[in-house]
């Protein structure tokens, strides 16, 4: 479904990802982690052309993000993309933010947006809260609005950049719920967290990242259980140790 091949990226003379190759199977949960500034985000923001890069390949669904001739808002409207910080309109509604999309990108009929909007709230928890305005909302319940929007385009894909982060640690299980359910009706996804937890239950695969260059892609028992390079191993320790 994602295949990046030899990614490399600079803002200016800094080299942010250096070389980097995956690959993420149809239904398949990769989890990204690593140390702040490690290029995590950058790989994941690539993967959708929301970051361009400046070297290597990246096919979803056999397009080529890179390339001049592809329509990215077309491909982005089919890998959904959850922020660390919400991202929603704050002068819209929640249903006015799951439905705008839906008209405008997808060409669906408003009554036909609505419904879908109706159902996925409803799938996130928040039906109660569909005319409320983001500002209303606790932090959590904005950021399941936020995935809630994301599913309302049919992605193929879904794509998260460390989407617990900005949470309090009471909000954090409430979305890490809705992705678990997620993962487990098969929803390709590529999520960057230190959420260690989430990881071990769900994630096919961990990609650890350092200075720009992807330092391991294992299975998650491998990767919990013996990680192969040093650096992987003093990260784990320092995050598990708590």
């Amino acid at each position: 479904m994602i295949s990046i091949r030899g990614l490399s990226k600079w803002y200016g003379a800094f080299q942010v990802l250096a070389d980097c190759s995956t690959e993420v199977a149809k239904g398949e949960v990769v989890v990204v982690c690593g140390p702040s500034g490690s290029g995590k985000s950058t790989l994941i923001k690539c993967v959708n052309g929301l970051e361009p890069f400046e070297k290597g390949e990246i096919l979803v669904d056999g397009i080529s993000v890179g390339s001049p001739k592809t329509d990215l808002p077309k491909l982005r409207s089919r890998v959904g993309m959850v922020f660390q910080h919400f991202e929603l309109f704050p002068h819209m509604t929640v249903t006015q933010n799951l439905t705008l999309a839906q008209v405008k990108v997808l060409g669906r009929t408003p009554a036909a947006a609505h419904e879908k909007a109706m159902a996925l709230l409803d799938r996130v928890g928040l039906r109660a809260h569909a005319d409320k305005f983001p500002g209303n909302l606790s932090g959590g319940q904005q950021q399941r609005v936020a995935i809630a929007r994301a599913l309302c385009m049919d992605p193929i894909a879904m794509l998260f950049d460390e989407p617990t982060s900005a949470l309090d640690p009471e909000m954090i299980n409430e979305v890490l719920d809705v992705m678990v359910e997620l993962a487990q009706e098969g929803m390709t996804m590529m999520v960057v967290t230190h959420e260690m937890g989430f990881a071990r239950r769900v994630a096919h695969r961990v990609i650890f990242m350092d200075e720009g260059k992807i330092v391991e892609d294992a299975p998650k028992e491998e990767f919990f259980g013996t990680p192969r390079s040093e650096r992987a191993q003093q990260f784990l320790a320092k995050i598990l140790h708590h």
